[in-house]
């Protein structure tokens, strides 16, 4: 089936945006939280394995002795640092810390002159969206995706495939008329989990895996880009060939 919709992830694909953007942010919301606490790289690496904001604070509350001992007292913590964070990360993108990753930006203006049919796909919250995506495409962004699910929408975030098949029914397109354009393994399980073939891009956090950790329920739907220069429209019009066929 010929592709008639890409579904973007944010975080990472569209943008470095987890070392320096949110890792960045979270050091920021405890420093004018008033603790000692900080996440350097390789801390906020093992975290990523924890989807979600505020469920990363949780899970690193758990091995903080100096973190409130009840779990409502956690809870409330959690979400105050996360809310100071999101704000703090919006200045950071607001500054211009963050800048797309290459190709990503003509990617999106080239599928929107062949017709393609767009939309954000994510389980982070909107409001981080909309912060990235105004710097990144200006104050009309929103009008280029015909969908947006955010982690506001969905229950269950990635890994779980909840966010591309609410995508998938606002849209009205069957999984393999989509491709999904993801960096992370989380994201990869839920788009196929979800039926739709994929574009892995790995980022910083979560470089490419080895052959042999593609399992065989990924080939041939996902198509694995290792090298910048590959990310371009005319890789993805070559493959559509090779997915039609597999489909």
């Amino acid at each position: 089936m010929t592709p008639k919709a890409l579904l973007w992830d944010v975080d990472g694909t569209l943008a470095e945006t987890e070392r320096d953007g949110h890792r960045v942010a979270f050091n920021l919301a405890f420093a004018d939280a008033g603790l000692p606490w900080g996440w350097d790289e390789r801390r906020y690496g093992e975290l990523l394995h924890i989807t979600g904001g505020r469920e990363r604070l949780l899970a690193d509350m758990l091995h903080r002795a100096d973190a409130p001992r009840t779990p409502e007292a956690r809870e409330s913590l959690a979400r105050a640092l996360h809310h100071r964070k999101n704000q703090r990360y919006a200045e950071l993108v607001a500054a211009g810390a963050l800048l797309p990753r290459p190709g990503v930006l003509d990617l999106m203006r080239e599928a929107r002159a062949q017709g393609l049919r767009q939309a954000i796909v994510t389980t982070t919250s909107r409001r981080n969206v909309q912060a990235l995506m105004t710097e990144l495409l200006g104050r009309r962004w929103a009008d280029r995706f015909e969908v947006l699910v955010c982690g506001e929408d969905v229950r269950d975030k990635k890994p779980h495939p909840e966010a591309y098949l609410l995508a998938l029914q606002r849209l009205g397109l069957p999984p393999l008329a989509c491709r999904a354009l993801e960096d992370s393994g989380p994201g990869l399980s839920a788009a196929r989990a979800a039926g739709i073939p994929v574009w892995l891009r790995p980022s910083v956090y979560f470089p490419a895996p080895r052959p042999e950790r593609l399992a065989p329920v990924f080939s041939p739907f996902c198509q694995l880009i290792t090298r910048d220069e590959d990310f371009t429209w005319e890789r993805l019009r070559a493959e559509r060939g090779a997915w039609q066929r597999a489909a």
